[in-house]
């Protein structure tokens, strides 16, 4: 027991314990914590045309999850897999979140309802806040 590697003994104690499920569990958590603020600011700065990048990242963790023989890391790589390509769709919701205005819209990026000359539309702008 000595001679072991560290994660063998990481995984003995989970098991040990049952606490594969809880470990999984706060993984998952933390994935979806960490995804949200960087489609945010993939959105914010990229657009919409990153989303590939996602897929790309989603079909990778896929392949790595069916590679690795830990159960945890198997399972964690794969909820990381689908939490990059939930991106995808989260990634055009956000821009949908931009127009309606509860997201700041990136000043130095043309969105798809932008006027011709790159201004807000007159019907997404946000109404003056009169006497201030």
């Amino acid at each position: 027991m000595a001679n072991e590697p560290q994660h063998q003994k990481g995984m003995e104690i989970l098991t040990q314990y049952n606490l594969i499920g809880l470990a999984i569990g706060v993984g998952t958590f933390l994935a979806i914590g960490v995804f949200h603020p960087i489609v945010i600011k993939a959105e914010y700065h990229l657009g919409t045309r990153c989303w590939w990048l996602f897929l790309l990242a989603g079909l990778a963790f896929m392949a790595l999850s069916v590679v690795v023989r830990n159960v945890v890391a198997s399972s964690l790589l794969g909820v990381t897999a689908f939490s990059c390509l939930w991106s995808i769709l989260e990634l055009f919701q956000q821009q949908e979140r931009v127009r309606k205005g509860w997201f700041p819209r990136n000043p130095r990026r043309r969105y798809p309802w932008d006027g011709s000359d790159g201004q807000r539309a007159a019907t997404d702008a946000k109404p003056s806040q009169g006497g201030q």
